[in-house]
């Protein structure tokens, strides 16, 4: 059976896992090792139990610990090219990943880990590169998708083939338009390489989720523009729009910012 935690979603660092009785992956490690180790411990895990990294982009609250895990537990860490030079150019990686644990990937070029067929694919931002992750492991498909500044032709097959999906639900247009942000900032957040905004995010599960999706997981929500309970009833609203009911076709969560989810049994 695969198994997924979110281990933190947000600004403040970013790590998912998935794994089966015998075989694991981390997508991102932007939160503190000593943290992840004390998560991993409360849970019954063990990090000698991780076998694969992916990582989605080269911004520091999905990369700062990865050069750390991935040298002191030997993990291959599997990205694109450009975000492989972009963890190295970035000052907040203290530790960089060591050469043998560096593996390239393309988009839109399916690759197996273990247990796990792997199908990368471009995701729009202002990072050096950016990749969602179609992830496949027996009958189940698990998707995730974050910093996202708009949703492209490519991204629907992705989001109608998932069971599973982790999306983006960054800011309240409102909040952020009416909040204090510079305004270089909220122009950088609501641009086509920014974040996704809720009335984006539940529009995209809207019209392209199919009949095989089971859970959606709203992922990466502001601090300061957004609030869970918002970005949840902003999307319901949108979903009832279509004639979907959160619940009832597929089941809908907001994923904390720096605490840790339940363990989800991924059927």
């Amino acid at each position: 059976m695969l198994r997924f935690i979110s281990f933190g979603s947000g600004s403040s660092g970013n790590c998912y896992y998935l794994y089966t009785e015998t075989d694991s992956l981390l997508i991102d490690v932007g939160v503190g090792l000593r943290s992840l180790k004390k998560h991993f411990h409360n849970y019954g895990l063990r990090f000698e139990d991780i076998h694969h990294i992916l990582v989605t982009h080269d911004h520091a609250d999905h990369v700062k610990s990865v050069g750390s895990i991935s040298n002191d537990y030997h993990l291959p860490v599997y990205t694109t090219h450009k975000v492989h030079q972009g963890i190295n150019k970035n000052y907040c990686v203290r530790k960089k990943i060591s050469p043998e644990n560096v593996h390239i990937i393309e988009k839109g070029v399916p690759f197996t880990l273990g247990e796990f067929r792997v199908t990368p694919f471009g995701v729009p931002h202002d990072s050096t590169d950016n990749v969602g992750y179609s992830v496949e492991c027996g009958d189940v498909c698990f998707c995730l998708i974050t910093d996202v500044g708009h949703i492209t032709e490519e991204m629907h097959d992705f989001i109608g083939r998932a069971n599973y999906l982790v999306i983006e639900a960054n800011h309240s247009k409102d909040m952020l338009l009416q909040g204090n942000y510079p305004h270089y900032l909220k122009e950088r957040i609501l641009s086509p390489n920014g974040h996704l905004s809720n009335d984006e995010c539940g529009k995209a599960i809207a019209e392209y989720a199919t009949d095989k999706l089971r859970y959606v997981w709203l992922c990466h929500l502001s601090e300061e523009n957004n609030h869970p309970e918002l970005a949840r009833k902003t999307i319901e609203q949108i979903l009832r729009s279509y004639g979907l009911v959160a619940g009832k076709d597929f089941g809908l969560e907001v994923l904390k910012r720096k605490t840790p989810s339940e363990i989800y049994k991924l059927t």
